[in-house]
């Protein structure tokens, strides 16, 4: 047995190990063991690539497992320090980067791959020839998308929408270009660079277009949308180095991105056409989200954390609602204690997820889980918000659009028709803020002035110990 061929067979074993892992992450009970056989197929994948090379390669064998190493080691060495350094709120950002460098690496592999056989595929090829177009294609939006998504998400420009008149007309403009110069790539495949760089500038530009044109609040979707990207990014790589495994990984990245995109639109009530498009959150002309909405709407109420702690023990049953400003504050802990001590109070806890809550899909899951909060009492938005008008106390912590009633009472709303927890329903409504300042979408929201709400100042970490010890 040669070696390409005990790689290959090594391919299939880390092909299903991936499955498996897919299968393993969609639910909390079996997410270790998912991520643990990624880690495993990751590791067999690696190893079979290595073998692939040595017996491929035209080089000494000794230079090129050098060559491997080092290259594994400098990547290896910047993940690991990655991985240890990076917060649990900045993980949306670090995701984005990720996804920028597989569409740097789709683009490289596509200009690598027309250099050195185009000379052979002059003649024939023309699969390989659209395998190169529309791999460099998909990997320039996803790696200029991705750093606007990071940008954004770090906080480096405005989350508020780029509104272009004509954006849409933009966009398919740009795609009926593309697929001209296809033709003329294909027409002149020994002469094909014009066509082929004019493509990548218009490419990059248009993932720009595409993720500035939406807004702050429908981030989560972007970051879900652009992962799919990537993985289609990487099966055309794998396409292109005849490599079985990468087109399987990739279209496994790429449909299970694609359909949590769809879960999290339905969630949204956002369009999933719109989504690939770009732009879905708002029309041409519209105002960007929180012009003229950012102003206060009434009288708020301000509440103690001892008074808060009072209210607590006078419920019989008690929401959490987290949010963005729960991860910033690092007030998981706390929050997972005052859950326990309640529970041993003979207060009936739960929690309430919205889809989107923080700048992450599943970021607050992650976050409960890490603080060791149980995961029966862990609820998503359709399963908790008919038991709000039930509800002695909602406790909103670091939440702020996803519990937004603009979205079902003001058309006007840039967030108008968003699903959201409807907390305002429950008896008494604790929100935990640092200010009055408005959300990541720039929403004002109405729920801080209604008559069955209290606003808790301060940092969320602090106010939970303080109720903590009152209690």
């Amino acid at each position: 047995m040669t070696l390409t061929t005990l790689a290959q067979a090594v391919y299939v074993i880390a092909a299903l190990l991936f499955i498996l892992s897919l299968a393993g992450l969609s639910r909390q009970t079996s997410a270790k063991r998912g991520v643990n056989l990624g880690i495993l197929g990751m590791g067999l994948a690696l190893v079979a690539t290595i073998m692939l090379a040595v017996d491929t390669s035209h080089r000494p064998v000794g230079v090129t497992l050098a060559l491997i190493i080092g290259v594994l080691a400098v990547g290896g060495a910047i993940g690991a320090w990655r991985a240890r350094t990076v917060e649990m709120t900045q993980m949306p950002e670090l995701i984005a980067v990720l996804h920028c460098f597989v569409g740097l690496a789709a683009v490289a592999v596509g200009y690598n791959s027309y250099i050195t056989e185009r000379a052979e595929r002059a003649a024939g090829g023309t699969v390989h020839l659209i395998e190169v177009f529309l791999g460099i294609l998909i990997g320039a939006v996803t790696f200029t998308g991705s750093i606007v998504a990071f940008l954004k998400l770090s906080a480096k420009i405005k989350s508020s929408p780029v509104m272009i008149p004509g954006r849409n007309w933009l966009n398919l403009g740009a795609l009926v270009v593309s697929f001209a110069l296809l033709g003329w790539f294909l027409a002149t495949p020994k002469h094909g660079f014009p066509p082929l760089i004019l493509m990548t500038v218009i490419a990059l530009l248009l993932g720009v277009h595409m993720v500035a044109a939406i807004g702050g609040g429908d981030m989560p979707v972007v970051v879900s949308i652009l992962n799919s990207y990537s993985g289609w990014a990487a099966a055309a790589a794998g396409f292109m180095l005849g490599n079985d495994l990468l087109i399987i990984t990739g279209a496994l990245v790429g449909s299970s991105g694609a359909i949590l995109s769809y879960i999290m639109c339905k969630a949204m009530n956002r369009s999933f056409i719109s989504v690939i498009l770009g732009g879905f959150g708002a029309d041409d002309g519209a105002a960007a989200p929180g012009a003229g909405s950012a102003q206060p709407e009434g009288e708020h109420h301000e509440i103690t954390a001892s008074e808060v702690a009072d209210l607590l023990k006078e419920s019989s049953s008690v929401i959490i609602t987290p949010g963005y400003g729960m991860a910033v504050a690092k007030a998981q802990y706390p929050v997972a204690e005052l859950t326990a001590r309640l529970r041993e109070m003979g207060i009936t806890v739960r929690f309430g997820v919205h889809p989107v809550a923080g700048r992450l899909p599943g970021h607050m899951n992650v976050l409960l889980a890490e603080a060791k909060v149980p995961y029966d009492i862990v609820l998503e938005m359709d399963e908790i918000n008919d038991d709000f008008p039930s509800t002695d106390v909602v406790l909103v912590i670091g939440a702020n659009d996803t519990v937004n009633p603009a979205a079902l009472d003001d058309p006007s709303s840039p967030i108008a028709g968003m699903p959201v927890l409807t907390v305002w329903e429950a008896k008494h409504v604790i929100v935990f803020k640092r200010s009055m300042a408005v959300g990541y979408a720039g929403v004002q929201n109405p729920l801080f002035f209604k008559e069955n709400t209290a606003m808790l100042f301060g940092d969320a970490k602090k106010m939970t110990e303080a109720i903590l010890a009152d209690l």
